[in-house]
């Protein structure tokens, strides 16, 4: 079940994490977007596996708490914005791998724009947050997608 991090907000159990992340098939020389940075957890993970990790959060007070605490525990390789998820970071695309901590009621057209061809967006998504399903769209060209559940 997701935990509580604060701020009524969650953080999903870490199997789902570990399922999510196995299913991004990242390289060590990979970049990847994180949407919802929330309590950092996922973020110190994925800084182990990829090159370079760029996560955005919606809440500035999260924002500046994950910074100091990812800089004092020494992930380097962690970039941090404070911004609205669901646009992405378009300035740092595109990313071989993004993955979204935060479902929502659809997939935002702007990470899926962001994707390398060939790369992989995981997705929580659903109206009721207790009735998502957990989706990946794969990039197979330029304006050509594949969605598998």
């Amino acid at each position: 079940m997701p935990l509580p991090i604060g701020d009524r907000q969650t953080i999903s159990q870490p199997s789902v994490v570990a399922w999510m992340t196995e299913a991004l098939q990242l390289s060590p020389d990979d970049r990847m977007l994180e949407i919802g940075t929330g309590s950092r957890y996922a973020a110190a993970i994925f800084s182990s596996l990829a090159q370079t990790v760029y996560t955005v959060e919606r809440l500035a007070p999260w924002v500046r708490h994950a910074r100091h605490c990812l800089r004092c525990l020494g992930y380097r390789h962690v970039r941090l914005r404070h911004a609205d998820g669901t646009l992405g970071l378009a300035a740092s695309a595109p990313y071989p791998g993004i993955i979204v901590t935060a479902g929502g009621p659809t997939i935002p057209v702007a990470l899926q724009d962001q994707l390398a061809l060939g790369g992989r967006l995981v997705i929580p998504v659903g109206v009721h947050q207790r009735r998502q399903q957990l989706l990946w769209v794969i990039r197979e060209g330029e304006t050509t997608w594949r969605q598998e559940a």
